[in-house]
């Protein structure tokens, strides 16, 4: 028994050192996270002044427009990587009209170029997945 309240004693030490950081990553995480959605709330308010469809009369409240294009392109980034051919391929297209978008919404508001390399860069590759995923079936070589 004293070997054991002997090296849990000394594995206090770590268990603590272990628990601060677990505990500074964590708030760290929510501080940038909570910086972060500061800082794209005031994007996303510019980004609904130049709103596409603004000129048929729609223009969204920048908090929830956020909050759509944010978990829009998580389901369909996760349908893209894990769901089956079809569902992949919607969400291919999804995403890449919401690419599309954000290259629109940035030069509407006459950011420099290299704002728009991400998400051209993003287009790119997906139009490049939809392209290789569009192979043409091969012959069989007994025909």
């Amino acid at each position: 028994m004293g070997a054991l309240a002997r090296a849990s004693s000394r594995d206090a030490p770590r268990a603590a050192l272990a628990q601060a950081v677990t505990q500074a990553r964590g708030g760290l995480g929510r501080q940038l996270l909570h910086r972060n959605r500061a800082s794209l709330k005031s994007q996303f308010v510019q980004f609904a002044e130049v709103f596409p469809l603004k000129e048929f009369g729609f223009t969204p409240e920048p908090g929830r427009y956020l909050e759509v294009v944010g978990w829009v392109e998580v389901v369909a980034g996760l349908l893209l990587a894990f769901g089956p051919q079809l569902l992949q391929e919607i969400s291919n297209f999804i995403l890449s009209v919401i690419m599309i978008g954000a290259i629109y919404t940035l030069l509407a508001l006459r950011e420099p170029l290299a704002m728009c390399a991400p998400a051209t860069l993003c287009l790119g590759l997906l139009l490049l997945l939809n392209i290789r995923g569009h192979v043409a079936p091969t012959k069989p070589k007994f025909e």
